[in-house]
């Protein structure tokens, strides 16, 4: 067995892993990676972000031409399958698998596949797929193996037509019809993604609203526009029994409903990836949902042994965890690091969601006066031309000092849209203000020109 020893050893190669580890090599500490599967770029690269979000986009493109006017001329609309769709997005994760392996190359940063566990405090166990191992000892560990679909004992996933998040991906036809258990930001972009391909999709809910962290209104419209192409959500219902056969899937509810569809998708909850780690021989122990507890320098309760993105929970978010994994390497390494705790949310149904800051019942639970600018995309001239006029933007401000609490965000480009709003509203003191907009040209025509419109909207309700 051989013997290595680095300054840095990182567990992981998704967002939080890889920023960690090139962190760490740009900064002269020899550093290596480990990766349990054949690939550079863990969850978020073949079954989280990047596949979902690539094949949000064809779905996105096959429903504008088949309601774009212009295209009759062209012959009727077309129905693609499922697998036809995934296999374009495919070409999207080679080239993010192809860039991220040079990043390591490009670093000097040595990569060994398998699975690693801890022998003890400093010293890792890497083994491989053909049984071959590796000891590596480290004077700095981090923790980045990501998470996986939480799947409930009792539901059985080695049937044929019963799916989690990440093996949707690999399903070989279309469903006529689906149902999707779990209403959250996975559940919800799958209903967008099936119902844009003209699948009738069930979505249950075991809560009485759709993603009720959002903007009250904003998840409304989210509600509306799924049910508009198709979707059904069953609000306040939980699962008895879930019985697949040969040709479909039966789901008994609590409620005594039974829904009947070809496929069914859970969409439920997440689970980290830490019971392959031996956390045992080390003396750290995960909770429940198989989560590390870090402080707000990203140790744990080993001083010399980090963790970083979904491992630890929240936001459990690709753009968060990179930032934790950059942060925790440059706390490391006694460099200048923050503790991540802004975060825009995007969600990419369609159409898309985005928001930064408080929302209207937060606010209101505060007490907080405000008030609140908008901008509808059907008055905007870019929308107007895409045809994307679905959508808003909402600025809840400070009535008197015009201080900006809170973007919210629905419709094409909403992930980023907000971010011209999130910039503005982290400057300091009196540059964090509604006036910003209004006193600022903004290109004609584009999307962020809402930011305009709203901004003169919410100022005549005060002056």
């Amino acid at each position: 067995m051989a013997v290595h020893n680095y300054d840095v050893v990182v567990i992981g190669t998704g967002p939080a892993g890889e920023s960690a580890a090139i962190n760490a090599a740009k900064n002269g500490k020899r550093v290596a990676v480990v990766e349990k599967q054949p690939l550079v770029g863990g969850n978020c690269t073949h079954w989280g972000t990047i596949p979902s979000k690539a094949l949000r986009h064809q779905v996105k493109q096959i429903m504008q031409f088949n309601t774009n006017r212009m295209f009759r001329d062209i012959g009727e609309p077309r129905w693609f399958s499922f697998p036809k769709v995934m296999e374009r997005s495919r070409a999207t994760i080679d080239q993010q698998v192809a860039m991220r392996t040079n990043f390591y190359s490009r670093n000097r940063i040595d990569l060994f596949s398998g699975v690693a566990r801890f022998k003890d405090e400093h010293t890792l166990l890497v083994r491989d797929n053909h049984e071959g191992m590796d000891e590596l000892v480290a004077e700095k560990i981090i923790i980045a193996t990501g998470s996986r679909p939480y799947r409930p004992a009792d539901i059985n996933f080695r049937h044929p037509r019963i799916y989690c998040s990440d093996t949707i991906l690999s399903l070989s036809h279309t469903p006529r019809t689906l149902i999707i258990f779990g209403a959250g930001v996975i559940g919800c972009e799958y209903a967008s993604i099936f119902s844009g391909l003209g699948v009738k999709v069930d979505l249950i809910n075991n809560r009485d609203s759709l993603l009720s962290f959002l903007d009250d209104e904003i998840s409304d419209a989210l509600s509306y526009h799924l049910r508009k192409h198709g979707v059904l959500i069953r609000h306040n219902e939980e699962y008895d029994r879930v019985e697949g056969d040969e040709s479909g899937v039966t789901v008994h509810l609590k409620s005594g409903k039974r829904l009947r569809a070809d496929a069914f998708l859970w969409a439920n909850g997440r689970t980290g990836n830490t019971d392959q780690l031996g956390l045992e021989n080390i003396g750290l122990e995960a909770n429940g949902r198989g989560q590390l507890t870090v402080d707000e320098h990203y140790r744990t309760e080993i001083p010399h042994i980090y963790a970083a993105g979904d491992v630890i929970g929240w936001p459990s978010l690709a753009s968060a965890a990179y930032d934790q994994g950059l942060n925790a390497s440059s706390e490391m390494l006694s460099e200048e690091f923050r503790y991540v705790t802004e975060v825009p949310t995007g969600i990419y149904t369609i159409p898309e969601i985005s928001s930064f800051g408080r929302n209207e019942r937060e606010l209101t639970e505060q007490k907080v006066p405000y008030e609140v600018a908008q901008a509808f995309f059907k008055d905007t001239a870019r929308a107007q031309i895409t045809g994307d006029t679905v959508g808003m933007l909402k600025i809840l401000f400070d009535q008197d000092t015009l201080e900006i609490y809170g973007i919210h965000c629905f419709g094409d480009q909403a992930s980023e849209i907000v971010h011209i709003g999130q910039a503005i509203m982290q400057q300091k003191g009196e540059a964090n203000s509604l006036k910003y907009f209004v006193s600022t040209t903004f290109n004609y025509p584009t999307m962020a020109e809402a930011y305009r419109v709203a901004a003169m909207n919410g100022m005549n309700r005060v002056f």
